[in-house]
């Protein structure tokens, strides 16, 4: 079970509508690099690498570990909050 923070911490990283667009483009389309994630959403790539490292911290999503370009995957909890956020609709 999540402790206390680590739920804030989760909530905190989706707490932004430009969070839920990577997460929902990454459900769809997984391993994406970060300047893809930028070009297919039309993004600053500083502002998208940001975006990024906040749900990475929360633990939604996960940096695959290659050298050069690093793909970005949904983790486990982010697929989870992600059909949780699905059900406010």
């Amino acid at each position: 079970m999540l402790s206390v923070v680590q739920l804030e911490k989760a909530a905190k990283g989706t707490a932004n509508r430009r969070r839920i667009e990577i997460m929902i483009l990454l459900k769809r389309l997984p391993n994406l690099p970060l300047q893809d994630i930028a070009e297919r959403l039309k993004y600053n790539p500083q502002t998208t690498d940001e975006h990024v490292r906040r749900l990475v911290v929360a633990g939604l999503v996960a940096k695959g570990k290659h050298t050069g370009i690093v793909p970005h995957s949904l983790t486990k909890r982010g697929q989870t909050v992600l059909r949780f956020l699905r059900t406010l609709e």
